[in-house]
């Protein structure tokens, strides 16, 4: 399984009107948050593959579109006092869910948002991080027993506490997430939030048995035990 993975920032590379045959071969594309609907939108028109997003802390004036009970279809609603018409949008919300890509045979989840650090949108203490992965244990445990795994792929936008986070209390990471793969062994984490501008930066950390990579602005992960037919990931 080939997974163009984004977050962050936009890349030149994809956002490009060289988009299609750059990434003709991808079959699933993952965005970690921060970045606008609208470069979804063209990921998405462009390329024709599955999407699966959560947000960050940043870019999220359509957030309460997908938090409330108002569906994300095209619809005008106000902004600021402001009357606008909201984007269509096909990606698909992991954000607090556990999804299951059939085609793929791939489970994904996602843990959108940072640490608390002010009084700003989708921030999170560790204690609320903590109850919002106990709410998707259910859907997990039911994979476990019907699908032979967890999870594969859990997508958050914070890093987990310790592995590649850093010191300032916004981009302090999750201890949740070291939880969540102790228990649940997703074969990958894939965070944002840590803009790796140094091209010598490093991307990888290993913790028990998941592989965590930053996916700032974009890469390009290739598994072939991904999407197998079968075949039990991470256990």
């Amino acid at each position: 399984m080939k997974i163009l993975c984004i977050s962050d920032e936009s890349d030149p590379l994809v956002y490009s009107k060289n988009i299609a045959s750059r990434y003709a071969d991808v079959d699933v594309v993952i965005a970690a948050g921060d970045l606008p609907l609208k470069y979804y939108e063209f990921i998405i028109s462009s390329l024709n593959k599955p999407l699966y997003f959560v947000f960050g802390n940043h870019n999220l004036e359509f957030l309460s579109q997908f938090t409330s009970n108002v569906q994300p279809i095209l619809q005008y609603g106000y902004t600021d006092g402001k009357m606008q018409l909201y984007p269509s949008f096909g990606g698909e919300y992991a954000d607090g869910k556990v999804l299951y890509n059939h085609k793929h045979n791939l489970i994904i989840a996602g843990l959108g948002g940072s640490m608390r650090y002010n009084k700003g949108k989708h921030q999170f203490t560790e204690r609320e991080m903590f109850v919002r992965m106990l709410r998707m244990v259910p859907k997990m445990l039911f994979n476990r027993i019907f699908r032979g795994r967890y999870v594969d792929i859990l997508i958050t936008h914070a890093a987990p506490m310790g592995l590649g986070d850093d010191t300032d209390r916004c981009h302090q990471g999750f201890s949740t997430f070291l939880t969540f793969m102790q228990w649940f062994k997703p074969r990958y984490l894939l965070h944002g939030h840590i803009h790796l501008h140094d091209m010598n930066a490093n991307r990888y950390h290993v913790y028990k048995q998941t592989q965590v990579i930053n996916i700032f602005q974009s890469y390009i992960l290739e598994d072939p035990k991904l999407g197998v037919k079968g075949r039990s990931h991470g256990v």
